[in-house]
């Protein structure tokens, strides 16, 4: 438990890192009007929260820097509301209240105007990836080992692939396999689709089928959506290397090539919680953002939670801004939706 001379202490490296990405000096923390002890009383206490994990000393500096540890404690227990200006709130409205017919439209133009307000990267999913389910599995035999997959949702999308059927496989072993999927995945959204056979129907496919594995990868090819693209929206995905944290070359790469992909941020935010959640450094399962912070924020139809905004920024974002900024979102996209479909 941190003293309230620690925590103001801490409160203010925090702000002034934020600020500056500058390492930051006890002389420079007494010279703020909010802190009212000596540098030689701030200089003791930063050496206490640096022994205590909550800031770090860089080799090339004095000053000190947060910790992914001091973020937290910071997001946690230090951070005020935040306070959108005016001009931030009038852009906000301005988006919602254009004439935008298609749901990814206004995704998209979320994504936009969140990555302009906060120079960060934002992220949207869309409400297509959580809200459809499977309806129905069906292959139909073409001959020479081909069959058409048909993949039917609860929307009455239906999207077809041929695929190959491995050798072997009776006419009574196919239509038993279908039997089970459609018993085991009806009503299971799209995205769980994949875990779902592996964890827990293959083996079952396997008590009726020889040679099951194969047939299981050729479902997977089958169930496994081409168009999830579109359900993932990117505003300014180049903002981060406006970012000191970012002149690194390698580091650069490594952002952009994970910003490319769909599969790590479909499993990061369908781990997201409902509300506001921030995920600080590490505290992220992609390793490639462990020196970076994301802030989610889910949006609902009708009481049932369909997508995720989240920003990603470095540890050191303005924790404060992006999660006022999100939580306004979040709540006016729910109230616009709801109005769309009630």
């Amino acid at each position: 438990m941190l003293s309230e001379r620690q925590r103001m202490i801490l409160n203010a490296i925090v702000d002034d890192y934020i600020r500056s990405a500058e390492p930051v000096g006890s002389r420079s923390i007494s010279k703020r009007g909010d802190v009212a002890f000596s540098p030689a009383t701030i200089r003791n206490e930063m050496s206490d929260l640096e022994e205590l994990g909550f800031l770090e000393q860089p080799h090339t500096s004095a000053g000190r820097i947060p910790s992914h540890k001091g973020y937290r404690y910071y997001v946690d227990h230090l951070l005020g509301t935040g306070i959108l200006s005016n001009q931030e709130v009038h852009l906000l409205k301005g988006v919602l209240a254009e004439r935008i017919t298609e749901i990814e439209q206004m995704i998209q133009q979320v994504a936009i105007i969140l990555s302009n307000l906060t120079n960060y990267t934002s992220i949207v999913l869309g409400p297509e990836v959580f809200s459809t389910t499977l309806k129905q599995v069906q292959l139909v035999p073409l001959g020479d080992n081909r069959a058409v997959a048909l993949i039917i949702t609860n929307t009455g999308h239906v999207e077809n692939k041929i695929v190959t059927i491995p050798d072997g496989l009776s006419v009574s072993e196919i239509e038993r396999t279908v039997a089970i999927l459609n018993a085991r995945l009806t009503g299971v959204p799209l995205l769980q689709l994949k875990s779902k056979l592996y964890n827990e129907i293959a083996s079952e496919i396997g008590k009726h089928v020889s040679n099951y594995e194969e047939l299981v990868k050729t479902i997977d090819g089958a169930i496994s959506s081409d168009d999830s693209d579109h359900r993932l929206f990117f505003g300014g995905t180049t903002n981060m290397l406006n970012q000191p944290e970012f002149r690194d070359v390698e580091k650069v790469k490594t952002l952009l090539d994970l910003l490319d992909q769909t599969d790590p941020w479909m499993k990061l935010f369908a781990n997201a919680q409902d509300g506001i959640q921030v995920r600080i450094g590490t505290e992220n399962s992609v390793e490639a953002i462990n020196n970076c912070s994301l802030i989610t924020a889910t949006y609902s139809l009708q009481g049932k939670t369909i997508g995720t905004i989240g920003i990603l920024g470095p540890t050191r974002m303005e924790y404060g801004k992006v999660i006022g900024l999100l939580d306004h979102f979040s709540r006016d996209l729910t109230t616009i939706l709801n109005k769309w479909y009630k």
